[in-house]
């Protein structure tokens, strides 16, 4: 990765990265450009929409710059951008928490609930409490009318591959196999047919596993 700042002081940030997809993890993308491969960190909902490793990609890029490091976070939309942004311009909220938030619910639910005030909602996502929801009601309330909250909808898939991939997102996250799977077939016996997207099944077994279902 080039040096974050130029000889004038000015600091260089990646903002777009578009090359082919060398590795995918539910919290991490490998974009190679031009033979350098970029790790990305991503939210699940990008990782559910990437193709599989070899295909192009592009992605768009928020450049975090500390004194000992440069990290890259990579969404598919300007939407999820946009909101990481807005979050981690909230004290207390890192760019590694507000990448948890977008992986917990999806940018139309979270404009909703900082919209309507909805604590109760915001603190279902995991690491997530009380003050830090009240806080992001606080500040973004105000600042979501470049969100239009569209009905939550996504691209069918099969529930066996639905199933696999909730599973393989879960143990990456840190949760044990066996409690994952318990959790994530008992959300699914409740809804058969439901829900429609991989993002609201996540947020419905992460409610369970956390004691809130």
């Amino acid at each position: 990765m080039p040096n974050p700042t130029a000889g004038n002081g000015f600091n260089i940030v990646i903002a777009h990265l578009s090359g082919s997809l060398l590795e995918k993890k539910p919290d991490l993308a490998i974009v190679e450009v031009q033979g350098v491969g970029y790790a990305v960190q991503i939210p699940l909902s990008t990782f559910y929409q990437l193709g599989e490793p070899g295909s192009a990609t592009r992605l768009k890029i928020h450049t975090h710059v500390r004194e000992d490091t440069i990290s890259l976070f990579g969404f598919l939309t300007e939407k999820e951008k946009e909101m990481f942004e807005k979050l981690i311009g909230i004290s207390g909220i890192g760019p590694k928490l507000a990448n948890n938030i977008l992986s917990g619910a999806s940018v139309d639910d979270l404009a909703s609930y900082l919209k309507s005030g909805d604590v109760s909602r915001l603190t279902r996502i995991p690491g997530i409490g009380k003050k830090t929801a009240e806080r992001m009601v606080l500040e973004l309330r105000d600042k979501m009318q470049s969100f239009a909250v569209e009905s939550a909808a996504s691209r069918p898939a099969a529930a066996g591959r639905m199933r696999d991939d909730m599973l393989s997102a879960l143990i990456n996250l840190g949760y044990q196999k066996a409690s994952a799977e318990r959790a994530l077939d008992a959300v699914m016996e409740s809804a058969p047919g439901e829900p429609s997207s991989f993002e609201t099944l996540l947020r419905a077994v992460l409610r369970r596993m956390s004691g809130g279902a």
